[in-house]
């Protein structure tokens, strides 16, 4: 079975790390890298695997979004109740069989986050 790239976006905590987290709710911020060629794969891909997750306890939300001007980079915002469920649902055999439709030049930087209030900006 293929393995997805997953480089860290973070050098000093890894992403298995944070599943191990227990705070939420959680945004799961994913960067996707794709050959050109391999785009409308890998939107095939990801559909399938959104669908999947979607279906996962503490799933809320997930949104697909698509570099302009003709970039093959996405990114995927989903919104977790917990950085738990999240590790719940990426370790489960179905997901791991999931990630073998991806094309092969798929590069997924996944990385979570938890909202951060900045008096006159925003609220946590």
């Amino acid at each position: 079975m293929r393995i997805l790239q997953l480089p860290e976006m973070d050098q000093h905590t890894t992403y298995l790390q944070q599943l191990q987290h227990n705070g939420g709710p959680v945004v799961l911020i994913n960067q996707f890298d794709v050959a050109p060629e391999d785009a409308e794969r890998f939107l095939d891909a990801s559909a399938d695997d959104a669908g999947f997750m979607r279906q996962q306890p503490g799933c809320i939300s997930t949104q697909l979004h698509r570099g302009t001007a003709g970039s093959s980079t996405f990114v995927n915002v989903a919104v977790w109740e917990s950085a738990r469920g999240l590790g719940d649902a990426f370790r489960s055999p179905e997901f791991r069989t999931r990630t073998a439709q991806y094309p092969d030049s798929t590069v997924a930087s996944p990385h979570v986050f938890e909202k951060v209030a900045v008096p006159g900006v925003c609220v946590a």
